[in-house]
């Protein structure tokens, strides 16, 4: 379709801007449209897990992006669990702890870099398809709307996609927490430990840093069930910070505060035609694990050398399918995964949490359970089937693997013929 770009990207979060980089440096014309007109401060993921860390390796920005955290080589869960991430065979076995604006800031970057056209304040107000492309009507800030077309749209405009329902495709799921509260403070008595989090009867709580002196605090009550619309107090975040954590670290200051719920849902259909759902505009869930921007940052490296190749017309029949074959399975484990530890969380009887911690806690100390458990969180032990994950190896004459995909083309590996197996 002769349009204004090969590929309509809606969302420039994490997960739209890797697409669209992805296109832009395959030679694809990429438009990326996002709603706000500024930095958000919505940042809700601090972790970027090693299956994460290996797709951006293979983009250049692994190393730099490490820069701006502090590797964590274990996770700890409900407070009390430490999951072993160090013997993961990767070359990044460890958890990395960095606020999500870092990892967005490298991707728009590249995608700027390579020629992606980024149109900030430009809201998705309708979507229509055609048979050879997609049409969008695009408001502007000053309210204006125009249309835009294209050959593919991907709709990564997170759990308000527009984009999902201007095509009226279900979300069903439920609602995990209720009135989970946020808040960018200071500390008067920084913890030692780079993530603190801990559950008890009353609630959880959850302190994370941005690595400039601000700390991200989130707290819920259980049972609380107040709107979203419901003000937030100071004082009601540190009295539920120290029931769980025994401490409220002096939170001072808070510079921002909300409230929000937690939903857990997923889209049926990753792909509607010509249009495709990625990241939370297909899948939420519980932030337990850290999973969230890392499955939708794994959606948009399947997905975007697939819509390369459409674009292109090297793609084999069918290979646009794979990416909803490929991708709604992973979704549907992360919703599981993430879901069981958010609810053992919850769990407000003492002798709950007692059973919960006595299984729990023997349970990671089983080496077959822990690896598996490290490999889910991490992404590096979810594989495709037919297409396990490709291991970082070493070349003969390039470095590793990794280093020779970042041009954006194939690597066919063959065996050294000098190399005799014993």
């Amino acid at each position: 379709m002769d349009g204004d770009a090969a590929v309509i990207v809606v969302g420039a979060g994490p997960t739209g801007l890797l697409v669209a980089g992805d296109l832009a440096a395959a030679g694809v014309r990429t438009l990326l449209l996002e709603r706000r007109a500024g930095q958000s401060n919505l940042t809700r993921a601090f972790a970027v897990h090693a299956r994460t860390l290996e797709s951006l390796d293979a983009r250049g920005l692994a190393d730099e992006l490490i820069g701006t955290g502090q590797p964590l080589r274990a996770l700890r869960l409900l407070g009390r669990f430490d999951l072993d991430l160090s013997r993961l065979p990767t070359r990044y076995p460890f958890v990395l702890v960095t606020p999500q604006y870092e990892t967005e800031r490298l991707l728009s970057r590249r995608a700027r870099a390579a020629g992606a056209e980024i149109a900030d304040g430009a809201e998705a107000v309708a979507v229509r398809q055609a048979g050879d492309g997609v049409e969008v009507d695009v408001r502007d800030a000053s309210g204006d709307v125009r249309t835009r077309r294209a050959a593919y749209l991907v709709g990564a405009d997170g759990v308000h996609s527009s984009v999902r329902r201007a095509l009226g495709v279900p979300f069903p799921g439920r609602s995990l927490a209720q009135s989970v509260m946020l808040a960018d403070v200071r500390l008067a008595e920084p913890p030692a430990d780079v993530l603190l989090a801990n559950s008890t009867g009353e609630g959880f709580a959850f302190v994370a840093p941005f690595g400039d002196g601000w700390y991200r605090v989130i707290a819920f009550r259980h049972g609380e069930r107040l709107p979203d619309t419901a003000p937030v107090e100071l004082d009601e975040i540190r009295e539920i910070t120290r029931a769980a954590l025994g401490t409220d670290l002096g939170i001072h200051d808070a510079r921002w505060m909300s409230r929000f719920h937690n939903d857990e849902r997923q889209t049926p259909r990753y792909r509607i035609g010509r249009v495709f759902l990625a990241g939370d505009a297909a899948h939420v869930h519980s932030p337990a694990g850290g999973q969230g921007m890392n499955t939708g940052l794994q959606d948009a490296a399947n997905l975007s050398w697939k819509l390369a190749a459409a674009i292109q017309g090297w793609a084999p029949d069918g290979l646009l399918d794979t990416y909803e074959g490929e991708r709604h399975p992973v979704g549907k484990l992360v919703l599981r995964s993430s879901g069981a530890i958010i609810r053992l969380a919850m769990v407000k009887s003492r002798l709950g949490r007692m059973a919960r911690n006595f299984i729990g806690g023997n349970a990671l100390r089983l080496p077959p359970i822990a690896h598996k458990a490290a490999g889910v969180i991490s992404g590096i032990g979810i594989d495709y089937p037919g297409a396990p994950r490709a291991a970082d190896v070493p070349l003969k004459d390039s470095g590793r693997l990794y280093e020779a995909l970042r041009d954006g083309k194939f690597v066919l590996l063959t065996p050294d013929p000098s190399v005799v197996p014993p």
